[in-house]
């Protein structure tokens, strides 16, 4: 028996450690509320109230209608200056769109954002839904293969919630930092790739990489607020 209790207590303890921790990183697991979301520069935004034709999310605040076109999420400039001369595959529906932007050189360079809707006509509790996609690609990260994770953390000030991965590709010479984020009933990912960089600066890489993501990311969540 006592060998069952201690075995219990460490699988809780392992599940715990997994789970992404909401709120801002401050030890308590609460989940935002959607419709007093923290602004780009931290600060929470006002309730509103639902007028008619619009559809409350759980919790308050407005769920995700739509997607808007796949590679109408980011501007063009934002696009030049990220991946210059970049060739553009795109897919789409109703749930799930796809933009990815290559280089044609030698640098490995490319950026994919790929939006998740969850739909209140499809669901009867879209947010929810969400948050269940947004923590499993949470607790995928700690786990994914073919990749070395140089950071995981979870990131304030985008969206309801959202984390920031920093890794490097173990069958190319690349490194990638990615945003995911949720907002309200949709959960995004902006991906920014390019060549792996020498020995001695691969925090001075980290940054910039993550940096680009997020200013695309910011973008993104800016577009689908619209929608």
């Amino acid at each position: 028996m006592l060998v069952a209790v201690v075995a219990f207590g460490a699988a809780a303890v392992a599940v715990f450690l997994l789970a992404p921790v909401r709120g801002g990183g401050d030890g308590a697991a609460v989940r935002p509320t959607p419709s007093r979301a923290p602004t780009d520069d931290g600060t929470p935004t006002a309730e509103s109230t639902p007028t008619d034709g619009e559809t409350p999310a759980e919790g308050g605040g407005q769920v995700v209608k739509a997607l808007p076109a796949p590679c109408g999420t980011v501007s063009q400039r934002t696009v030049d200056k990220t991946v210059p001369k970049a060739t553009r595959r795109e897919s789409a529906n109703s749930t799930l769109t796809t933009c990815t932007y290559s280089s044609t050189g030698r640098d490995f360079r490319w950026l994919r954002i790929e939006a998740h809707l969850y739909a209140p006509g499809d669901t009867p509790n879209p947010v929810r839904d969400a948050e269940s996609y947004y923590d499993a690609q949470w607790t995928q990260a700690h786990h994914a293969p073919l990749v070395r994770t140089i950071s995981l953390e979870p990131h304030k000030g985008l969206g309801d919630e959202a984390y920031r991965w920093f890794k490097a590709d173990e069958g190319q010479p690349t490194v990638v930092g990615q945003v995911t984020a949720r907002i309200r009933n949709a959960v995004f990912t902006v991906s920014y790739s390019e060549r792996a960089p020498a020995k001695g600066r691969q925090d001075e890489r980290k940054r910039a990489c993550l940096a680009k993501a997020t200013d695309v990311a910011v973008e993104v969540m800016t577009a689908l607020n619209h929608f």
